[in-house]
Formats: C-alpha cells, structure tokens, sequence
C-alpha cells in the first residue's frame, strides 16, 4: 500500500514528540523489519524482549507499537492482565474492534462459550449412563422393552433430563474407564449438563474450540491492514499461562496458520520456557535489553536540560544508568549535585524532594498503593487538595497503562510502598482502609445490577471485590485474612483463572505488606491453581477458618470429586460439611445431587428439599430435585420443579428440554413439542433438542416430521452417533431396512464401541430374516458390555430362531441381572421387573410372570414402560408361540394400567 512521504521537519518533530531517547539500534531493527516483504528470508515475524525490570521493555513496547501505527498497522497490547489464553484472545478482539477490525465470529462464540459454562456450573448433572430414566429411543420393539438402552445405557442416551450427545456416543466400557481418567470425566459431567457434542468440545475444550475461530477473524483482519502486531508484555508473569497456547499460535500447525503480515513481540524479564519455545528459538529474533550505555544515559539527561558534569556524574551513579530511574531523576531537573548528592536518598527519595507541590508529592505516594488505577481510583487515593491532577500523574515516566487503566513501574513503586509502610504504620493502614472503603462501594453498587449467583462472573463486581481485599490485607493482613479466605474458596470452586487471581492477589499483598506468612499462602495457591481439589486441601490447613468457612470448604472439595465421579469421597466431605454447618446450602445441594448420581433418590430428594428451604432461588438444587422426581416417576412433582427452575433462569435450555422430556413422560406430547421449541429458540444449534423432539413427533406417528428433525440434529453436529441410531430406528418402522442398516453403520464407524447400534442393527437382521447376521452383531454387543440383561434377551431371541439351544444359558443370565437390578429405586427398578416379567413368560414360567407382574404394576410404571412390556410380549408370540390363554391375563391387567393413566375425555 502506498504512503504519502514524510518531510526531514516533521520526522524530526515526531522523535522528539515522542520524547524518547536511547534504544535506537532496536528501533531500527522493528521498524526496519516493517520495511520487508514478509516472504523474505530476513523478516522477522517473532521478537522476543527481555532485560532486568526497569530496562525500559514497556517502554520499547510502546515504541515499537506507535512505529507500527505508523506504517498503518492495527495492534493489540496485552500484559498481566489477562489470566489465561481465552482473556488474551478477548482482550486482542476488543481492541481490534475499537480499531474496526471486530473479530465478529471469535466474539459471537466467546459469548456462546460463557453462556455454556454458565449452564454447565449450574446445571444440575445427569444421572449415570445406565439409569433409564425416560422414553426408550425411536425404536421400542429393537431393544426388547428397552432394556438394551436401559442396561447397556445406550438407546436412551440423550433422552435423559442432563444426558448429552457425548454421553450418547459412549458404552459402559467407556464409562468405566472413565472411573479412572479424570479428564474424561469432566466431559462426561459437562456433557450431561449440556447434552450437545459441540457445546461439550467448546466448555471442555474451550481453546481447542475458540482458537481456530479467534485465527479465522484476525486473518481476516489482516486482510484489511498492512500488518497486524500482537504485543505480550510482562512476558515472565504471563508466559506461564500463555507460552503453549502463543506457541501453537506463532509457530505450530494444529490451529491453523497466520498471514504473514501478522507479527508478535513478547516481552519478559527471562529467557523463552525452553519447554514451551526450545525447538522454535531459531524462528524468534532476540531482543536483550541492558542498562543504559553511558551515551544513552546521557543523551536522555541532555534532552531534559541536564549537562552539567557533576550532576551527571551523580546520576550515572545513583541510578545505576537503570532507564527508568534515569528518566525518573531527569524529570526532577537538578541544578546542582548536592540536589541529589546525598547517599541516605533513594532516586525515589530524590524525585519526592523535587516535586515542590506538597498536593502531588502526596498524590504520588498515595497512587503507589493500587494495583492499577484509573481517573476513579486515583480520586479515591489522593487528597482533595490533588483531585484535579490525574493527567499530571499519567505524565508521570513510571506510570504506564492502557485502555484507560494505568500502574506504576515495580522498580518505583516497590520503594514507595516501602517508603510508606515503614515511615508511619498508621497513615499506612489508614490510606489502604481508604481504598477499601472506596472499592466496598463501586462492588456494593455494582450489585444493585446483579443477582447473587451471578456476583463472580461480573468482571467488574470481580475486580472490585479483588481490589477491596488487597487493601484490607494490606491494611491489617492478620485481621483481613480469614475474612479473605470465602473468597479464596469459591475461586476454588470457579476454576482456575479465578484461583491464580486470587492466588496472585495474596502473593502482591504478601510482598507490599512484609507479611511471609501471607506470602506463603499467596505462593502455595498460585503453584496449586492446576488442581483445585489440591488448593483447597491446602486451604483447609489454614488455622483461621471459621467453622462455616471450613464447611464451605468440604462443600467445594466435594463437588470436584462428584465432577470426578469419585462420589464416596464426595459423600464424605460434605457430610463434614454438614457437621460443622448443618445449613450449609452447598453442601447439602452437593449430598442431594451425588445420591442423586448414585441412585440413593429417596435420600437426595430429603436432602435436596432441605437445601431449597433454606435457599429457594438455588436453581441447581431446584433443578436436580426435580430430576429426582423424575427418576422416581413422580412426574408431577418432577414437572412442577422443572417449571421452577426456568421460572429462576429462563435461559436455560437444559430446563425447557428436561421439562419436555417429562411432558413425554406424561403423553403430553403436543407440550413436549412447545418446550424443544423453546430450548432450541434459546440454542438454536441445540443438536440434542431437534433429537428428542424427533423421537416425539414418532411417538405420534408423524414420521417424516421425525426424519427431518434427526437430520437437522446431524446437520448441527455430524458425529451425533446417537442421532444416526435413532433415525435409523425411524427408517425401520418405515420398513426402510437398508437406510437403517447405513445410519446404523454410520453410528457405529463414529463409535466402534457403540453397543447399543450393534445390538439394534442385530434386531434390524432380524427382522429382515438374516439371522446369522443379527447374532454376529449381538455377539459384538455382549462383547462390549457382558453384564447388559436386555443383550442377552435379545440374543436368546435370535438364538430360538436358529434353534440353538445356547439360548436357555442367555435366559438365565438375562433373569439372574434383572433380579439383581429389579430393587434399585425409580426407572432402573421398575424396567427390570417388566422384563424380568417377559423372560419369565418366554421360559413358560407362568406362576413367576404373573408374581413378577404385580410387583412391576406396585411400582406405579409410567405408560412408557407398560406399553414397552406389551411390545415385548407381543414380539414373543410368533417365534415363541406362546399359549393365548396364558398371555391374556397379563396383557388385560397392562391393558388396564394403561388405561388408568390416560388422561380424561
């Protein structure tokens, strides 16, 4: 792109606009590079800066960013500000758009992204993958009374209030494995919360998800400009964070690759991690900054007025020619040596004595407190007398900043605070108070605008709350620390960006107070933010805890080995949660939701009402009781609680979808229809939704309307394995066999483990007269899950058909696993007795089938399952002949219940 030409005058005039003086030879190396074709060999597209703190890094950076506005490059500056690799994406999109140049696909997805999370933390989970909590799949005859799916946990996967399209492409093989690997679980547990495949990969895999997409943009961004410079400043803070995630980015291959035009510059105060950067250090061009040279040093002096010898001396020597406090002392303009002779001063000293206005010397020493300020804080630090002068104070040369926001440089505002904390204790913990106070009121009013589960995803409420402990730790740490340490808990429970937050915060307060033991726990946390269970272990250590502090503590540890599917555990802390707060709400919603999760529904739903008594707008405890009714076939119950959750956040997908579920639990399929409505008019890429209304619209024979919404489902996600198997049992009502076959081929390629698919594709042979060819499939089944009753009725089935008589030893196994399961407490129970019930009729012991019957009819079965045992019945007849008169009696008394739930009219 052509530029206009600059004249000798106005180059000149920018340089010393720009008042910087010394570091010439690495301002010509960027601005030089900016020059060359990016296809060069000598261009350099990765800088790395580094040099001790005070060198001038930020203030190179800076430099090189106006150098690169100056060739009309867009750029984006991140520092410490970000605390991991989706806030630095979001910090380049935001001020790439202030820019024109909006991320607009990487915006639309971070906010998908939060709002997912959001719905995950606060959904309650599913139950396990083998409770068979709901309708079977499309297909009821192929799984024999659904005990496939409710065994083997497959053919109602995804139909289950909480279960995902993740969960749906599992076995129980899979599921067991997962007992040991925790990553997987963590998939599994939010897949059960989300219940589509991609918003599983995007809040479990956040960057896999986000990158390609924050790529996509800023190479279309930088389309737009001739360069696109990427500036990560205070490299050694936040390298430990980023360094992977920027190599992959700069250097690697699996997210995509950038434009050539696009340039990076990270800035440290050590060597690259070799970890992260050793194979990659040929492609960085090393940047190494030292003090400066006497030459420099002098030049910066000279441009302020300062060419005495002997005063130069003195400053070469007092300052160590460290940039900063070169540029610090020139600000002062000594005349004399004697002004900054004395060797009890510090150069900060030196700069205090020449500020002859008494208002902003003190606004000077009263903004080093801070962490970071802007226009609002610095009023709340400085006297009255000063209010007015912020723009004098951003002028300042150890006062940097972006966005607004601005802090000083360590190297200065280290020995001010010093300066302060050791000169007067009291104005010390008063001026801190002072901050507190002020941050106390921007979070008190920040909360007007917020409810309470909603305080710590709010940056500003978050910084707010940050800011008022860091003064009041400052302040009086022995007193602020247990008040601190809720806060520090629930950033256990938030996750680790939260933790390393306030794991920094107590390290910073730590060393600006001269309180070891405070920097100890700051140091402990920040290396244990990685594991949350290990962080809050430590924290239970702590000798300050109050007992509903230390209650909050068990109650938070509990829920990570509840994620983890390590419920004993979980049991055990928040039954010491419960000791020492009996009303402590997270621990009971903890105890109610993993007796949920394992089947103790009696237990959990006392547990849980408990928890909404003492807290009513606890939407995840309200949510999961209302699963729990609906395990329990109490769908009234489970309706109503549904209908109150969405009544608490109308957002939720997961709640209009659950509450579909049990409006087909109901036969109230027309309502059922409205709530996926609803939830896919909330997520429109709501995989799962557009399933399960499928499996509705073919309750209601409405079987076209069916195909097109299990192929929307694949069209949003193309390895929905469970949506493949469900509309080939639709293709199979339709006598569509060989449609059937392909979907149920195409499941299992997806998910080779895929039990459930083998199994229906068996049945599919079946029907189709290809016996041999159903028991291979059956065989895959069984081999991939031995212990499913509902695959060894199937295979006695198709074994009665070759007339094997391997099939009695599979009736006996199938009767032995659903005696075994027929006491477990809600659906589980109740479809073991219905088809224990149908293995007793198809072994011709008559007497047992009827017992077994009253016991299934005590157990109040919703009309899925009776008709379900009426379909299996049915399926015997023919290859069993069984007598009529035997089999009508029961067939009335199903008939009968059926009828008896049938609603009026």
């Amino acid at each position: 792109m052509a530029r206009q030409r600059v004249s000798r005058q106005e180059l000149n005039r920018r340089r010393r606009a720009s008042g910087f003086v010394g570091r010439t030879g690495e301002l010509s190396l960027f601005r030089d590079n900016l020059t060359r074709d990016p296809q060069d060999e000598t261009f350099q597209y990765l800088f790395h800066v580094h040099g001790h703190a005070g060198v001038g890094k930020t203030s190179l950076l800076r430099q090189w960013e106006a150098a690169a506005r100056n060739r009309e490059a867009a750029t984006a500056y991140v520092d410490d500000g970000v605390h991991s690799a989706v806030e630095a994406m979001e910090a380049v999109a935001v001020q790439l758009d202030r820019q024109g140049l909006p991320l607009k696909a990487f915006q639309e997805l971070l906010a998908t992204y939060r709002q997912r999370r959001h719905e995950a933390e606060t959904a309650p989970a599913a139950p396990e993958l083998t409770d068979p909590s709901g309708p079977a799949g499309p297909e009821r005859r192929a799984s024999t009374a659904g005990t496939v799916m409710a065994q083997a946990g497959l053919a109602g996967l995804g139909l289950v209030p909480g279960l995902g399209a993740v969960a749906g492409a599992m076995d129980p093989q899979q599921v067991a494995q997962q007992v040991t690997q925790g990553a997987d679980r963590l998939r599994a547990a939010v897949g059960a919360r989300l219940r589509s495949h991609d918003d599983v990969r995007l809040v479990v895999s956040p960057l896999r998800v986000l990158t390609p997409v924050f790529l996509q943009d800023l190479a279309r961004a930088a389309e737009k400009r001739p360069w696109l410079v990427l500036f990560f400043d205070v490299f050694e803070r936040t390298g430990p964070l980023l360094g992977e995630w920027l190599r992959e980015v700069l250097v690697g291959e699996e997210h995509g690759e950038l434009p050539l035009n696009v340039v990076a510059v990270l800035s440290g105060q050590g060597a690259l991690d070799a970890a992260h950067w050793g194979d990659h250090r040929d492609l960085v061009c090393d940047v190494p900054l030292e003090v400066f040279t006497e030459d420099e040093a002098r030049d910066l002096l000279a441009a302020h007025g300062i060419t005495d010898e002997a005063v130069v001396e003195v400053v070469l020597r007092l300052t160590g020619r460290l940039p900063v406090l070169v540029d610090l002392l020139a600000q002062t303009r000594p005349g004399h040596p004697t002004d900054v002779e004395d060797p009890s001063d510090t150069a900060v000293d030196r700069f205090l004595k020449w500020i002859t206005d008494p208002a902003r010397r003190d606004a000077a020493l009263a903004c080093a407190l801070p962490l970071q300020l802007d226009e609002d804080v610095y009023r709340a630090a400085v006297p009255d007398t000063a209010a007015d002068q912020y723009a004098w104070l951003r002028g300042l040369p150890f006062v940097t900043g972006q966005g607004g926001r601005a802090r000083y440089h360590d190297v200065v505002r280290t020995p001010m605070l010093r300066l302060q904390r050791t000169r007067s204790a009291a104005r010390w913990q008063q001026q801190h108070l002072r901050l507190a106070a002020a941050y106390r009121r921007w979070r008190e009013d920040r909360e007007a605008a917020l409810t309470p589960d909603t305080y710590g995803d709010d940056p500003d409420w978050r910084e707010h709350r940050l800011g008022e402990t860091y003064h009041l730790l400052c302040a009086d740490p022995a007193r602020a620390w247990p008040d601190a340490l809720p806060d520090v808990v629930r950033a256990c429970e938030q996750g680790t960006p939260a933790l390393r937050r306030w794991a920094q915060l107590l390290t910073r307060a730590g060393q600006d107070a001269a309180h070891p033991p405070l920097l100890a726990w700051g140091r402990r946390l920040e290396a244990a933010a990685e594991d949350p269970v290990a962080a809050v272990t430590h924290l239970l250590t702590a000798r300050d805890l109050t007992p509903t502090t230390r209650a909050l503590a068990h109650a938070v540890r509990g829920r990570h080995h509840r994620a983890a599917a390590r419920h004993d555990q979980a049991l055990a802390d928040c039954a010491t949660a419960l000791d020492l707060d009996p009303e402590c709400v997270p621990a009971l919603f903890g105890r109610g939701e993993t007796l949920r999760l394992v089947r103790r529904y009696e237990e959990a739903a006392a547990t849980l009402t408990r928890a909404i008594e003492l807290d009513p707008t606890h939407s995840r405890a309200v949510g999961s009781l209302a699963m729990t009714h609906y395990a329990l076939g109490r769908y009234e119950e489970a309706l109503s609680g549904f209908t109150r959750a969405i009544a608490l956040d109308p957002t939720y997908a997961w709640a209009f979808g659950s509450r579909a579920l049990t409006h087909e639990a109901l036969s109230r399929r027309e309502d059922a229809l409205a709530d996926y409505g609803r939830a896919i008019e909330l997520n429109p890429s709501y995989a799962w939704a557009y399933a399960n209304r499928a499996n509705t619209y073919q309750g209601m024979g409405r079987y076209e309307d069916a195909l097109a919404a299990y192929g929307r489902a694949i069209e949003l996600d193309g390895d929905y394995a469970w949506a493949y198997g469900s509309r080939a049992g639709t293709y199979r009502i339709l006598g569509r066999y060989e449609d059937a076959l392909a979907d149920y081929g195409r499941a299992i390629e997806l998910n080779p483990s895929y039990s459930w698919a083998y199994a229906n594709r068996g049945s599919t042979y079946q029907e189709m007269g290809r016996y041999e060819d159903a028991r291979v499939d059956l065989g895959r089944a069984l081999s991939l899950d031995p212990d499913s009753p509902g695959l060894h009725h199937e295979t006695a089935i198709v074994l009665r058909l070759l007339a094997d008589p391997a099939e009695h030893d599979h009736w006996r196994t199938a009767a032995d696993l659903y005696t075994a399961r027929s006491s477990a407490e809600g659906h589980s129970g109740t479809s073991a007795l219905g088809n224990l019930m149908v293995v007793r009729c198809a072994t011709g012991d008559w007497p047992a089938a009827a017992h077994t019957l009253g016991r299934f009819l005590d157990r109040n079965p919703n009309s899925y399952h009776l008709r379900e045992a009426l379909d299996d019945l049915a399926d015997l007849v023919e290859p069993f002949d069984l007598p009529a008169d035997r089999l009508a009696p029961l067939r009335d008394r199903l008939n009968a219940a059926i009828a008896a739930l049938a609603p009026p009219g």
